[in-house]
């Protein structure tokens, strides 16, 4: 089946269409900014803007930087507050004129890894972070998704853990890496401490990086790259929208 997927980040919105047997990207890949107001009428005009680049007209799922449950935004931590009880599904199926299933970004880019990734028939607790703009996450037990988590919230120190150590923070504040680093570690180590992980799987941009990164990092647990890098959450949100679409009876 191949599906439109959307990952609404903090800087763009990047979309493809997705062989969900494979996960594979089977288009060039999209990406428009993301707009500076995140307000419900700037995103869904720039959701009808990547439809429309795609002449597409079948199911969509998207990926939205926020606690999602069954299509509902339950929180706005990182877009704009008149999100919040938004039943975001049905706000971008009559913009677009399709199904679409939204779910949290990092809960799509963990799915990606764990059905087609990284993480594919790994057992135990497998810990996705997307380490980009912030720092969300994703938890799989066993292959069983804990949906929602925002783990990137926890407080270290009195400081959150994505505004310690997200991708935005180190250009924000000018940061050589190498001290950056050492932020991202204590942020690892601290998960490790609580969750006790048997695998790490990066996301986000970090993940194209992470020869230039994870070598530097000194912590317990193995630590890899997503398969499908800062793509991710594109084919996670695809795989979503196909298992909605195959619990629809025909």
């Amino acid at each position: 089946m191949v599906i439109l997927g959307i990952d609404i980040g903090g800087t763009g919105i990047k979309a493809s269409l997705v062989e969900t047997s494979t996960g594979n990207l089977i288009s060039d890949r999209y990406r428009i900014p993301a707009p500076d107001d995140t307000s419900p009428h700037k995103i869904l005009a720039r959701i009808h803007e990547v439809v429309k680049h795609f002449n597409w007209s079948g199911p969509i799922g998207v990926a939205l930087p926020e606690p999602v449950r069954n299509g509902v935004v339950m929180s706005t931590y990182n877009i704009d507050p008149s999100w919040l009880d938004a039943d975001a599904s049905t706000l971008f199926e009559e913009i677009t004129g399709c199904p679409v299933t939204v779910v949290n970004d990092a809960d799509a880019a963990g799915i990606a890894e764990i059905r087609f990734g990284e993480g594919r028939n790994h057992d135990g607790l497998v810990f996705v972070l997307t380490i980009g703009t912030g720092i969300g996450s994703a938890l799989f037990m066993n292959g069983v998704l804990v949906p929602n988590t925002e783990l990137g919230h926890i407080e270290i120190n009195g400081i959150s853990a994505h505004v310690r150590a997200s991708e935005r923070t180190r250009i924000e504040e000018g940061l050589k890496r190498s001290k950056w680093v050492k932020r991202l570690e204590l942020v690892l180590t601290t998960y490790e401490k609580l969750f006790h992980p048997d695998l790490f799987i990066i996301s986000g941009s970090l993940s194209k990086k992470a020869d230039k990164t994870f070598p530097y990092i000194n912590i317990k647990t193995p630590l890899v790259p997503a398969r499908f890098l800062n793509n991710a959450g594109i084919v996670g949100a695809a795989l979503c929208a196909e298992d909605q679409h195959n619990k629809i009876p025909a």
